[in-house]
């Protein structure tokens, strides 16, 4: 069971003073984390690219890189690159480029996009939002497939037995489907045979997710691929503390800022305490408490839903710098070898 921190890099403003921290000072920041991150042992660190105000990371590879040398063990992941508005070569020579820099860590996560700026910003049209990503895909594997290529689409101009450089480390660079719960996506990554990551946020029950995983087994049989070899990842909002009490205090302020930001934008409704506290249940998506709890809630979700990673996205909207840090100690220190140590029993138990 491999555990990890994911992060958007947010910049919104300051729940007590109404500042807004610079996005210059939240990359220095991310990369802080990912050294205590490295470590404290955790496994992997996920960045997530966005192009608004409120974000500060638009390239993730270079945010990553930034902190590349001065780890040693966790593996460096985008999550997710929006692959739809992006060129898969610009993409894979970058996270390339990480996977040098890393000695063979870096790993991409990719996906559609929930937050669409990026299609303007890039010239894409998102009429054509399914169309891009499937052609863009295609590329993309082939690119990690074979270090010259020919291949022609529809919506990028053509390559004609053109070399990609640098190559990676690794033989194949590790490329990851993201999906935010469209079973249409855990089926399609099945049938390629690639790595499945699911965000559980908002309103839902993490055990609910355990159609999409049979969904993406039983697709992944059907074309062939070992199913035994295939990882699964979740992400999902949560912070911890020493006391559940304290965590669910200090994560409430800016989850309910940041959601209700959202909740305009999507014309949702507002979101109140009650809403965090039922999220914050055994059964619900948050994963806040003290170790033990967040651990418990872990181990259910690796039993029952067969993940095989778990990102803890830390913080949700902008928090003190040293409470994020202590989060992320905690989740090393404490939380991962509770879960280590009991899914290993659980695995050993099953032999």
């Amino acid at each position: 069971m491999e555990l990890g921190i994911s992060t958007f890099a947010e910049t919104t403003p300051d729940v007590v003073t109404g500042e807004t921290m610079s996005h210059a000072k939240r990359l220095r920041e991310v990369v802080e984390e990912i050294i205590l991150a490295d470590e404290v042992g955790l496994d992997v660190y996920g960045v997530g690219e966005h192009h608004r105000p409120d974000f500060a990371a638009s390239s993730p590879a270079v945010v990553m890189a930034a902190a590349a040398s001065r780890t040693k063990h966790i593996r460096l992941t985008s999550a997710v690159m929006i692959l739809s508005s992006s060129d898969p070569v610009r993409v894979f020579q970058d996270f390339s480029t990480l996977d040098g820099v890393s000695d063979g860590r870096a790993e991409l996560m990719i996906g559609r996009g929930s937050f669409t700026e990026s299609f303007p910003l890039f010239g894409c049209d998102l009429n054509q939002y399914e169309e891009l990503f499937e052609e863009k895909l295609d590329l993309l594997l082939q690119l990690q497939k074979s270090e010259k290529i020919t291949w022609e689409g529809k919506y990028r101009p053509a390559i004609h037995n053109l070399g990609i450089y640098p190559r990676p480390v690794q033989a194949q660079l590790p490329i990851w489907i993201a999906s935010a719960g469209r079973k249409e996506s855990a089926i399609h990554a099945g049938q390629l045979g690639l790595p499945f990551a699911l965000a559980i946020i908002g309103n839902v029950h993490p055990s609910s997710y355990a159609e999409h995983v049979r969904l993406y087994k039983e697709a992944a049989a059907q074309a062939g691929h070992d199913v035994s070899s295939l990882p699964i990842a979740t992400h999902s909002h949560g912070f911890v503390a020493k006391t559940t009490q304290e965590a669910m205090e200090k994560f409430f302020p800016s989850t309910h800022a940041r959601t209700n930001v959202r909740a305009v934008e999507k014309g949702l409704p507002a979101y109140h305490r009650e809403d965090f506290d039922a999220a914050c249940q055994f059964d619900g998506a948050l994963y806040v408490g003290d170790p033990r709890t967040v651990a418990d809630k872990i181990i259910y979700l690796r039993k029952h839903v067969g993940v095989t990673r778990f990102l803890l996205h830390v913080p949700h909207g902008s928090m003190p710098h040293a409470d994020v840090m202590e989060a992320i100690r905690l989740f090393g220190t404490e939380v991962a070898p509770l879960v280590r140590k009991e899914i290993a029993e659980w695995e050993q138990g099953k032999e």
